[in-house]
């Protein structure tokens, strides 16, 4: 996950680029250890509900979850980015997060129980 740590505003976008980024809500459905990755990572299954299914990607967020405290977790994730290899892993996805104090991602997620495949909007 490429962000920029002194967390400099972005060019100015318009409306009709925003549109375009496609972010869902999914629930991550596996989570497992991911040692091939160069930086500690985990890969994810997250099921984004019938009409996109499920999606596999790895993301850098070891040092505040586990697999066991990411099953069933609901997560917000750009679908609709071209398939990125990373490693063995063929990566779907792009899981959302922001940096803590220390610059280690804290994922983003909707703070009610909302039906997977929502659209961020």
């Amino acid at each position: 996950m490429a962000h920029d740590d002194k967390g400099a505003v972005a060019p100015t976008i318009t409306f009709d680029d925003f549109l375009k980024v496609d972010i869902r809500v999914g629930r991550v459905i596996e989570a497992e250890p991911f040692p091939e990755a160069r930086k500690p990572a985990l890969k994810l299954k997250i099921d984004f509900g019938e009409e996109i299914g499920i999606k596999k990607t790895s993301a850098q967020i070891t040092r505040h979850y586990t697999p066991e405290t990411l099953i069933g977790r609901r997560v917000l994730a750009v679908v609709n980015f071209p398939p990125r290899q990373i490693g063995p892993v063929m990566s779907e996805v792009l899981t959302l997060g922001v940096p803590d104090a220390d610059g280690e991602v804290v994922l983003l997620a909707p703070d009610q129980d909302v039906p997977l495949g929502g659209r961020l909007y």
